[in-house]
């Protein structure tokens, strides 16, 4: 069973702005999302997985 929330409660959820998620999405980054009607839902699930990818052991490892 999916748990969507909002763009709000996902940002919240990573302690970002609304803002930097609706950037993310119009270029084609950040977690994935549904787009139902003209509401835009994130599944709990997969902002986990989208944060475990996120995880890095050295700064090296980070690319954009």
């Amino acid at each position: 069973m999916l748990k969507l929330i909002s763009t709000e409660e996902a940002a919240d959820m990573f302690g970002l702005r609304k803002n930097t998620l609706e950037i993310w999405r119009v270029n084609g980054k950040g977690p994935k999302f549904f787009k139902i009607g003209r509401s835009v839902k994130y599944d709990v699930g997969d902002l986990n997985m989208f944060l475990k990818q996120c995880c890095k052991d050295s700064t090296s490892e980070y690319r954009n």
